[in-house]
């Protein structure tokens, strides 16, 4: 089971920059307009070896106040029932608001673990105003400042006491999940591969459910689907079914040996496939991208190949990624897709004996030696694959702090142009010898 912190509270109280901080990263836009965030931030965060998932749930646009409300408060009672931990953000300097008493009122019914994150605390008096914030009734409260990162080490202490432990099954069969925005098809794919109808929608609002498991047994491949259990109720507001839907999305990706990315033809690759395509790299899952509704696009010879180049474009720089085009209203290539998933499954598990990777490899690196440094030459001179549950490989050399990303990039499609490691992703690591 995947552990998600979700970062609530009303705009401009500073959840991006707080989502940018645990994440290491500058995904999130940061504005002092409120409302900036419109797409869904999502990322990977580790804290004392512990991994988990961050979601902002960040502001939406709309004219109307009233709209706008209601927006943020779905969005929270969506958190409140998908999330691990609630992370309730609040603004020091601006004081308890209506919408914060609002949404401190959701959380007090909710059974999650919630923390009072109070932000913009830069100095002692302030610390002293955080205290206006122990008037919720939710518990502790823990000043912090997001700019600056002070406070975060002890929220973060406290915060993963309450994660689940994430437990590794022992089956062997390869576990597949279908993942992508609403409406792509997800459904009808599984239903078309079982040969029945599933209901895989379930009226029921508020209560938490886990993915469904379903083993499949036919024409010769055996393998277990993870499902998420789909929407509930569909909201009234668009974005939130969208919200929802990443929501489900990570639990069943974190699960899953291979992940399929499924997109409308009709609306190609959007940032958020980009966001859960990234997401599942950086989980080392094996991914094979969709395409589904492809009878609906007017074609020629050029079309496929034209579609495939902006695909691949937007997911730079992994881009050994196989693609696959169906419809699966009138069943085309349908079973194709799994067998290209199970065959980008076994990518994932495959061992490249050490004599022949050396033999491959250090032939390319003498010719392309790395580019010297400060007047030093470095010398690889051995090369090992490290047991992992994906490809890992360790390459010995004398100076391995003088070797950059480019050089890194060319040994890791070197490595794939000799032995196949198509939808996987690739660790590389340079040490001492």
């Amino acid at each position: 089971m995947s552990n998600i912190i979700a970062i609530v509270g009303r705009p401009n109280v500073g959840k991006s920059t707080l989502f940018n901080r645990l994440t290491e990263s500058r995904k999130a836009i940061v504005d002092d307009f409120s409302g900036v965030t419109r797409d869904r931030h999502y990322g990977s965060a580790e804290w004392t070896n512990r991994q988990f998932t961050v979601i902002d749930t960040g502001g939406y646009v709309a004219n109307s106040e009233d709209v706008f409300e209601a927006a943020i408060r779905e969005q929270v009672v969506i958190a409140i029932e998908e999330a691990t931990v609630l992370l309730f953000m609040v603004d020091v300097v601006t004081g308890i608001t209506d919408l914060d008493d609002e949404i401190a009122q959701l959380l007090r019914r909710s059974s999650k673990p919630v923390f009072i994150v109070v932000n913009k605390v830069d100095n002692t008096q302030l610390q002293n105003d955080a205290s206006v914030f122990y008037g919720f009734g939710l518990g502790e409260i823990y000043p912090i400042s997001s700019m600056t990162g002070s406070g975060t080490g002890d929220l973060l202490d406290d915060v993963i006491k309450h994660f689940e432990d994430v437990v590794e099954e022992e089956n062997a069969l390869p576990k597949i999940t279908i993942v992508g925005r609403p409406n792509v098809g997800k459904s009808s794919l599984i239903n078309a591969l079982i040969g029945k109808e599933r209901n895989i929608v379930t009226p029921i609002a508020g209560t938490t459910r886990d993915s469904i498991h379903i083993h499949y047994n036919q024409f010769g491949h055996e393998f277990m689907f993870i499902d998420t259990a789909g929407l509930r109720k569909k909201t009234k507001v668009k974005e939130n079914i969208e919200f929802y839907s990443v929501m489900r999305t990570i639990k069943a990706l974190e699960e899953a040996d291979v992940v399929i990315l499924m997109i409308d033809a009709m609306e190609g690759l959007e940032s958020q496939d980009v966001n859960i395509f990234h997401l599942a790299e950086k989980n080392k899952k094996g991914i094979v991208i969709l395409v589904n509704k492809w009878d609906l696009v007017e074609k020629d010879s050029k079309t496929v190949k034209i579609f495939e180049d902006q695909i691949r474009q937007k997911l730079q720089p992994f881009t050994d990624v196989p693609i696959v085009f169906t419809s699966v209203v009138n069943k085309q290539r349908i079973f194709q897709a799994i067998e290209t998933a199970l065959e980008v499954f076994k990518n994932r598990g495959k061992k490249v004996p050490t004599s022949k990777l050396n033999d491959v490899m250090l032939p390319i690196i003498e010719n392309y030696p790395p580019p010297a440094l400060k007047g030093k030459y470095i010398k690889i001179k051995y090369i090992t694959q490290i047991n992992g549950t994906s490809p890992m490989f360790a390459f010995f050399c004398n100076l391995p702090q003088y070797i950059k990303e480019p050089y890194k990039r060319f040994i890791e499609n070197k490595l794939r142009e000799h032995f196949n490691f198509s939808g996987v992703p690739i660790q590389i690591y340079f040490r001492q010898k």
